[in-house]
């Protein structure tokens, strides 16, 4: 592993004597909030902990996990691109991170590393926190990628009326609706698989929930043409962008129709709670706010 360029960071656990030591794990991660968001957690419960970030090189994953846990590190937050590896490597997965098929939270007990996925449940956590109505909506995932994959289950698990995987290729999307079936047919919830480009039939009726799982905001574009928004946007419409920092060109789309928007923020701040939570014991929910450390990150 690289450490010599300016970019790079490692957190070693050893630096840091008397705290219990965790840490983000990305390339890139120096645009991380984690740490500051894990610090804001820390003093609300009063917790003593140092929260660090680590910036393998591509090929270096696994070593720096290894490493992390070796110097008595506690637990780990992993993000792109290592969420598929943090899966391969981890002994033990729980339900939710094998359904997601990617982990993003590590901890180690007893020897033996334990892998979760808190993404889900975050998306899911800040969508109630901000009014939006799950229980029976048509809600409208774009995207058939990770991110799809990591939120499908808890949305399901919400009880919505339908949930409709809209994505460039038909296979892809069809792919994941297989694969989440029985989950789907044990909520209730009618489940279907389409093209992107159906989107601009004049038959397609507005949805309550439109969530953009692409990452197309990252380069300032949207997964949707201005016919496609125009067919599924109504004032009544919630368009959510899983892209955090700015109002996305899906956002704007939205606006344009009268809908309410929201980025990503809450959901990365609501699944770092979860994850938190995991590491240093449930019993501190109480004691933690999440939406306060939304509210100070967003000023």
């Amino acid at each position: 592993m690289n450490l010599s360029t300016p970019s790079a960071h490692y957190t070693d656990p050893q630096d840091f004597p008397g705290l219990d030591v965790y840490a983000v794990v990305g390339n890139p991660i120096e645009h991380s909030k984690s740490p500051t968001i894990h610090r804001c957690f820390a003093e609300q419960a009063e917790q003593k902990m140092y929260y660090g970030r680590i910036q393998p090189e591509l090929d270096g994953f696994v070593k720096a996990v290894n490493d992390f846990f070796a110097s008595r590190g506690r637990g780990l937050n992993v993000t792109v691109p290592f969420k598929l590896e943090a899966y391969a490597l981890a002994d033990i997965v729980t339900p939710r991170a094998q359904l997601a098929g990617a982990v993003n939270t590590l901890w180690v007990q007893d020897g033996t590393i334990f892998g979760d996925n808190t993404d889900g449940a975050g998306l899911v956590r800040d969508l109630l926190a901000q009014g939006v109505a799950l229980h029976g909506a048509r809600i409208l995932l774009l995207g058939a990628g990770g991110a799809s994959r990591g939120v499908l289950a808890p949305l399901l698990e919400q009880k919505p009326a339908s949930v409709m995987l809209a994505n460039r290729s038909h296979v892809k999307a069809l792919e994941l609706v297989e694969l989440f079936r029985q989950k789907a047919l044990l909520e209730k919830v009618a489940l279907t698989a389409g093209t992107l480009s159906a989107l601009e039939d004049q038959a397609v009726a507005p949805f309550d929930v439109v969530i953009n799982a692409t990452a197309s905001g990252l380069s300032d574009q949207s997964p949707l043409t201005q016919t496609m928004a125009s067919r599924i946007f109504v004032p009544s419409s919630f368009a959510y962008d899983m892209v955090y920092g700015k109002t996305t060109p899906f956002m704007q789309q939205a606006i344009q129709k009268g809908a309410r928007v929201s980025d990503g923020l809450g959901m990365l701040v609501e699944q770092a709670a979860d994850a938190f939570l995991i590491w240093r014991g449930a019993d501190l929910a109480q004691s933690i706010d999440p939406r306060q450390v939304l509210a100070d990150l967003r000023r």
